[in-house]
């Protein structure tokens, strides 16, 4: 059984995962809210990433698994972007997952070798109008991850998932009828947009010691959006 830390495991894809893990290991989740978290056999922390710092006293002394679930989608045209607007999407993608591993890093350190899991999207390898913000904050994650992978590769495992659009509170507002569903499901190859398990699955797998030997990699669960051109 081992000992896993979720940041923003209330919702979404966060949630989701919670729920495939809470049976077999000792869940921690830190959010805002617990208001999904009812029945579930979690420990909640209060947390907010960009107003608090996570209070590693409140944690087991070894941390075997660690995820960051915050994110954000802010899609408008480059000409109306305020630098402003970046330093949002860099502090709730990337500093606050780059603060709260260095306040757990040596609970994490502690495990012998813990696994790191953060999230990218596919916008961040691929050039989509509309995404400078968020491309640019996911590829700092990306970065992060990959030199920090090298840094601490005999301890820790830190590999990254890009997924493209999911279902998810976050996403609500591009998936709220079914015409923007359709259309979602026809820019897929695999014609149909995300679920909270596509992903949940994948960093269960990131996870566990099925995935001992993989570090450093980025992972495109994305219905083949990043690397398959379909017609049809």
């Amino acid at each position: 059984m081992k000992n896993i830390v979720i940041i923003g495991g209330s919702h979404g894809i966060g949630l989701s995962l919670v729920k495939e893990l809470e049976g077999n290991h000792n869940v921690f989740v830190a959010s805002r809210t617990n208001e999904n978290l009812n029945g579930l056999n979690v420990t909640h922390i209060p947390f907010d990433v960009l107003t608090d710092t996570l209070d590693a006293s409140q944690l087991p002394e070894q941390i075997d698994g660690f995820v960051y679930c915050p994110g954000s989608i802010n899609l408008r045209p480059f000409k109306g972007l305020k630098v402003e607007s970046f330093e949002q999407d860099m502090q709730i993608n990337f500093f606050g997952a780059v603060k709260t591993i260095q306040t757990i890093l040596p609970q994490l350190t502690a495990a012998g070798q813990s696994s790191v899991v953060l999230f990218s999207s596919v916008a961040a390898s691929m050039g989509m109008p509309f995404h400078t913000s968020i491309a640019a904050a996911k590829g700092a994650v990306e970065g992060f991850a990959k030199a920090l992978a090298a840094e601490y590769a005999s301890k820790i495992r830190v590999n990254v998932i890009a997924p493209s659009l999911t279902q998810t509170p976050l996403a609500d507002k591009f998936l709220n009828n079914e015409t923007k569903q359709e259309k979602a499901s026809e820019r897929h190859p695999m014609k149909r947009f995300g679920q909270p398990e596509d992903l949940s699955k994948m960093a269960v797998f990131l996870l566990n010691d099925s995935s001992s030997w993989m570090t450093g990699q980025v992972l495109h669960v994305d219905g083949g959006m990043s690397t398959l051109l379909v017609n049809g």
